[in-house]
């Protein structure tokens, strides 16, 4: 007998029978109850604007983390809570810090995507007791804004920071009371999808459906109904199976289950290199980190993805398991080609096993793209190089970005192992890097620019391990001063002055009221700034 998907939306508990399992949350929040605030802008979880908060049950209370509507599948839902920009509202329906704090910053302006703002920040503030800028700046770094502008949106988020009424509405009992023992199976005539609750059941439902799409975070497979239109007749869905959301530690190295999101996986796999941590931060965003997992990110086999590269780096290796058993392979073994891997019909990842890293091993992770936040590699490298009295003991380096796969660097290894770590062995292991890989151009490099860079991650690293006192990364944009004529310095003035009053009306204390002509002239400065900024250009 077919189950329906319960799960409460907005305090209410919501029991869904009859419609599609690839349907999103965002098209039930929008065309079947009418919730009509979290809007549809790319349907890929890149802009932000459907961003809501989900609760999940932890030691008894409700933990929530933000996420993208658009590409999560309404039967991920089951057992879980849903808070829109509809349900937030502070005492006798006031407005909460958040939104209060938008409106006196003026941090909004079409306001399409300021719901999805409020509910990023909304759940900053919940989860977070002090943020500072860079969390501030981490949680919205999933939210696009058109026509606003950050710096507004920031002070918001800023003052809304020192708010004490500051928790999301939530119900632990009530949700505990539509929590699952035994598997989701929920069907209509438009598909199947399963949702076991151990390994055991999972094994089982993929021996029956050995070709059934495995869904985890749905970021990839999200795109395939959303973006690509492709029907899938079965999900097999692996985010309720406790014992792949584990992250353990032991002799001395790192055990994550397959289900566990990268989010949750940040601090284990940071300690590893600051560079980890620095490549993990741009990892995608906050929203797509809460959803996708470590297991799937490997297991959709992308020639893209930025996980794989560290961790082959790392020596990780990959743990299969079907009813025949189980197989670990070297994680790099794991790829075989474009989009194929080495996964036999009704095997899942398990987990992933990282081992630890020995002092003698240098380890950098490095990621290039076009944009720093929210943005997929050109070249993702990783090298870890064992160097014992500056000679190379064993060298193992991966690349994103310039195959059909993430892919080891053999005789730029060979290259290296045996000999002095000095320039003349970098020179030489560079020139190999041409044998290893003959990369592609796409929309996002061309494949002289991405040879290229390959050689320059290997002489950054080289300089790194070598001089570290050397900066290799430009942590603020050079400023310089332009020259100015004074038709344009009088302009620079203005806009200086307009930036100033602004400030100072954002910091204004509630109760005490604006002057009228601070909201006149309030109400003219976009006119003037962009004839301010138009003259400058001149």
């Amino acid at each position: 007998m077919a189950d329906s998907i319960r799960f409460i939306l907005n305090g209410q508990l919501h029991d869904v029978t009859g419609l599609p399992p690839s349907m999103t949350l965002l098209q039930y929040l929008r065309t079947a109850v009418h919730l009509t605030g979290t809007k549809e802008g790319c349907a890929e979880g890149d802009c932000g604007a459907c961003t809501v908060a989900i609760g999940r049950l932890d030691g008894g209370k409700v933990a929530y983390k933000s996420i993208n509507a658009c590409i999560a599948f309404l039967p991920t839902l089951d057992g879980r809570e849903v808070v829109t920009v509809e349900r937030l509202s502070a005492a006798a329906g006031q407005l909460t810090p958040v939104q209060d704090a938008m409106v006196k910053c003026h941090a909004s302006q079409c306001g399409f995507c300021t719901p999805g703002f409020v509910m990023a920040l909304s759940t900053l503030v919940n989860n977070t007791a002090d943020a500072n800028d860079a969390d501030i700046h981490d949680a919205i770094a999933g939210n696009l804004c058109r026509c606003t502008g950050y710096r507004p949106i920031l002070d918001a988020a800023r003052i809304a920071n020192k708010a004490e009424d500051r928790a999301l509405p939530s119900n632990a009992k009530m949700l505990a009371g539509i929590q699952r023992k035994t598997m989701l199976t929920y069907q209509t005539p438009e598909g199947k999808f399963y949702s076991p609750r151990s390994i055991e059941d999972l094994t089982s439902v993929l021996s029956i459906y050995p070709d059934a799409t495995l869904l985890a975070g749905g970021t990839d497979v999200g795109l395939w109904v959303t973006k690509m239109h492709m029907d899938i007749p079965v999900f097999v869905y692996t985010g309720n199976i406790e014992a792949l959301r584990h992250i353990r530690t032991g002799n001395g190295g790192l055990e994550i289950g397959a289900a566990v999101t990268y989010q949750d996986a940040f601090s284990a796999l940071s300690k590893y290199d600051s560079s980890m941590e620095d490549m993990l931060s741009r990892f995608s965003s906050l929203h797509i980190r809460n959803a996708g997992t470590i297991g799937g990110n490997i297991a959709n086999g992308s020639p893209i993805g930025d996980g794989p590269p560290p961790l082959i780096a790392l020596g990780a290796k990959v743990v299969l398991r079907s009813k025949a058993g189980e197989r670990v392979l070297e994680l790099e073994d794991y790829f075989i080609a474009y989009r194929k891997q080495n996964r036999k019909p009704g095997e899942f990842v398990e987990k992933i096993i990282v081992p630890a890293k020995p002092d003698s091993v240098q380890f950098r992770v490095y990621k290039v793209s076009k944009r720093f936040d929210q943005d997929i590699s050109a070249v993702c490298a990783a090298f870890a190089l064992n160097i014992v009295d500056g000679v190379v003991q064993d060298a193992r380096i991966a690349f994103g970005g310039m195959a059909g796969t993430p892919k080891r660097a053999d005789k730029t290894e060979a290259a290296l192992k045996g000999r002095p770590w000095n320039g003349d062995t970098l020179a030489q292991a560079q020139a190999q890097l041409a044998a290893d890989y003959q990369p592609m151009t796409d929309v996002r490099a061309s494949a002289e620019y991405r040879a290229n860079i390959a050689r320059n991650l290997l002489q950054r690293f080289f300089i790194e391990t070598t001089a570290p006192e050397t900066a290799t990364r430009i942590l603020q944009p050079c400023r310089i001063k332009p020259r100015l004529s004074r038709k344009s310095a009088r302009s620079m003035a203005v806009w200086a002055r307009l930036s100033s009053m602004i400030a100072r009306i954002c910091t204004l204390p509630a109760p005490q009221p604006i002057p009228t002509i601070f909201w006149s002239r309030a109400a003219v400065l976009p006119r003037m700034c962009c004839k301010a900024r138009t003259r400058m250009r001149k």
